[in-house]
Parts: C-alpha cells; sequence; structure tokens
C-alpha cells in the first residue's frame, strides 16, 4: 500500500474549482479565466476582488457599489485594536492578523444559536468576505505602526484600496508609482488554486465550520516559511549578502550548507513562476522610482548565479520580497501583506466548497507497531460481547 502514497498530496487531484487554474499550455495562472497578468495590468484590486467572488468583472455600477461597501468597513474597529494591543510588541505580526480575524468573526457571529446558524447564508457569508477585505488594511497597516511607535492613521473615503492601505500605513499619499506596483502586487497574490493555506481553509470548510474559522487556519498555514513566509525569507537572504559582488561567495557558502534559498522553484510552476515578469517588472519601476539600483543588482545577480547552478526559477516571492521593502514595509510584515490579498482567494474557495460540499477526510497507512495489549489489563464485559460478535461476523 505504501507504493500508493502521494507525500503532501503531490500530484493528487482532490476536487473540481472555477476559480483558477494554472494553464500548462502557456505557463499562466489563471483567475476565472482571465491571466493574471492581464488583470495586474489593467484592473484595481477591487475588481479581482469582485472577479474572484462572482466569476465575472464588475460592471462600472458593480464595482462603484463594491468600493462603497469597502470603504464601510475601512476603519479598525476598537474591540480589534484592542485585542492587537493585547499582544506582545514582539509577537510576529501574523499572530496578530490571526488573533484580529478571530475577533471580527467572534463579534460577527455572535449570538449563534448554533453553529450551523453561524455557518452563514451564502449571502452573509459574501458580505463577511467583504469585511475581511476591508477590515485587514487596517489590521496589516496599525500592526506595523504599532511596532515602530507609530499612532493609528484613519483610512480616507477619497482612495482607492490600495493607495489607501499605503496611506495607512505611512501617513502620506503615495507617488502613482507606488500604487500602482503595490496594486500589481496584491493582484498577483490574490488567488493560486489549492496551496496549502487554501486547502487548509477548504478542509475547515468542510468540516461546516464558519468563514472566519477557515481563514484564521488559512492564515496559520500561510505564517510557514515553505508557504507564505517567503517573501520574508528573501529579505533576510538579501540582507544578509549585502550587495551584488557578494553574491558568489555567499551562495557557494549556502550550497555547501545545503541551505534551503527561499524565493526559488514552486511546486506547480516547472518553467518559473508565470507571475515573476510582472512583479518584477514593478519592481524595477519602484528600484527606479526611488533611485536605488543596487536592489536590482543583487536580484539579478543572484537570480542568475542560482539558476545557472541549480537549474531552479525565481517565485513571485523572490521580486515582491524587495519591492515591499522599497516602499517602505517592514520585513515582519510582508507576509500579513500576503493575508490581505489572498483573503479574496481564500473567501471565494470558502463559498464554493460550502456550494458543492463533502467532508475532506483522506485516509493514511498506519506505519506503527503491530496490535499489543497492556499487562494484565482484563476486558469488559461489553468487549467481550463486542469481540464474539466480531468473530461471528467474520
Amino acid at each position: 500500500m505504501t507504493e500508493d502514497i502521494k507525500k503532501g498530496l503531490a500530484g493528487v487531484v482532490v476536487d473540481t474549482t472555477a476559480v483558477s487554474k494554472v494553464n500548462p499550455q502557456t505557463n499562466s495562472l489563471l483567475y476565472r479565466g482571465y491571466p493574471v497578468q492581464q488583470l495586474a495590468a489593467t484592473q484595481p484590486f477591487e475588481a479581482v476582488a469582485h472577479l474572484l467572488w462572482h466569476g465575472e468583472l464588475p460592471t462600472d455600477e458593480e464595482l462603484a457599489a463594491l468600493r462603497a461597501e469597502e470603504r464601510r468597513h475601512r476603519a479598525l474597529a476598537p474591540e480589534v485594536r484592542a485585542a492587537i494591543d493585547l499582544l506582545p510588541l514582539e509577537a510576529h505580526p501574523m499572530d496578530e492578523a490571526r488573533t484580529a480575524v478571530s475577533v471580527i468573526g467572534a463579534g460577527d457571529t455572535a449570538g449563534s444559536a448554533s453553529v450551523m446558524d453561524a455557518l452563514g447564508t451564502p449571502e452573509q457569508n459574501l458580505e463577511r468576505s467583504v469585511r475581511l477585505f476591508a477590515a485587514l488594511p487596517a489590521i496589516v497597516a496599525y500592526g506595523q505602526r504599532r511596532r515602530r511607535g507609530q499612532e493609528l492613521i484613519e483610512p480616507r473615503d477619497d482612495l482607492d484600496y490600495a493607495a489607501n492601505f499605503l496611506w495607512m500605513t505611512f501617513g502620506e499619499e503615495a507617488d502613482p508609482v507606488v500604487v500602482d506596483a503595490f496594486n500589481r502586487s496584491m493582484i498577483l497574490y490574490a488567488e493560486h488554486s489549492f496551496n496549502a493555506s487554501t486547502f487548509t481553509a477548504r478542509v475547515i470548510t468542510s468540516t461546516l465550520s464558519d468563514l472566519y474559522s477557515a481563514v484564521v487556519g488559512a492564515i496559520g498555514a500561510l505564517k510557514g516559511p515553505l508557504h507564505g513566509g517567503a517573501n520574508e525569507a528573501v529579505l533576510h537572504i538579501f540582507d544578509e549578502i549585502g550587495s551584488a559582488e557578494n553574491v558568489v561567495p555567499w551562495l557557494e557558502n549556502a550550497l555547501a550548507e545545503k541551505r534551503k534559498i527561499m524565493g526559488f522553484g514552486h511546486r506547480v510552476y516547472k518553467r518559473g513562476d508565470s507571475r515573476v515578469p510582472t512583479m518584477q517588472a514593478a519592481l524595477e519601476s519602484l528600484a527606479a522610482h526611488y533611485d536605488r539600483p543596487d536592489v536590482l543588482e543583487l536580484y539579478r545577480a543572484l537570480e542568475r548565479e542560482f539558476v545557472e547552478r541549480k537549474g531552479i526559477y525565481p517565485n513571485l516571492d523572490y521580486p515582491s520580497g524587495p519591492a515591499y521593502s522599497l516602499i517602505g514595509f517592514d520585513t515582519l510584515t510582508f507576509t500579513p501583506l500576503f493575508i490581505a490579498a489572498r483573503v479574496t482567494g481564500w473567501t471565494a474557495h470558502i463559498m464554493e466548497q460550502q456550494a458543492s460540499n463533502a467532508l475532506i477526510r483522506p485516509l493514511s497507512a498506519y506505519s506503527g507497531p503491530d496490535e499489543r495489549h497492556v499487562e494484565g489489563y482484563v476486558p469488559t464485559q461489553a468487549e467481550r460481547e463486542a469481540t464474539e460478535r466480531e468473530a461471528e461476523a467474520g
């Protein structure tokens, strides 16, 4: 039986989805059929959120309605801020985000007569999805400001999603070049089929748990450096290397020590992550805007050396890490930014799972000792009768 095991579920197809797919013919990631690079080049993030939830890009009226609803929920709720403030400043911001979503969910489902009531209707879960989409920028922005000893900044209704996110984080209006690069990154991170965190969300949803619980579980999965934490790890690598001229000795030493070089390789893409060219272009625009050619020199030198030596190409985390750093985000904030983007994809999958649900419960191949018994144990009468019935039936 062990030869049939697919470790890590590699290559196993567990369900269907209409949300996204990787097109192997074009090596392109499709959101509801649209290549993600086309969406990133032409759409605001709010429109892509609508696409993931509803299956189609919004009309002007639908986009206006979504933007109005999103802006209603932008402010950081007092109880959420209080919960974040209870956490140590040294806590990882992923823990802040996980706690904040749990608080929002507990408040929203309070008073439900049963766990089934907390499950919510399709309409309620769409409203919950918009609420989390709107609330997460304030959570992430406040987390960074709190660690820097800065005050909370209230949202602005005259700015779109990406511009307002940057406003709440830094307290000033971002240049259009920066807003565009950030908007593109959020779209690129919004969805990626049955990745670890999305699958976690679908497993939790399959038990008929509520949307908030599924998102909290997804955040836990995303925290790991083999998934969402990789963009954070890329910046640590850049900090270690320092400059382009140090790449070769650093990489030779890292490979000799058999270190895993984060930001390269992908479970799905074998010929390079289709999202990288779009994010790399955004990084290049930011490096030019901030006059930081040294960042691009290091980026290109490490990519060139690693691809030549290992034949493994960068994934999205490789360009996004230095891009976020140039914008001004702390390294610890990178993965929470991933949450703010991916919550759109997670919730699309949660609602899809709820609409056609089956409990996700795989089997395992046991590899422990054969059956054995505790010395001196005397079976109860009920156990003896059950054993006799099984023997008679067998």
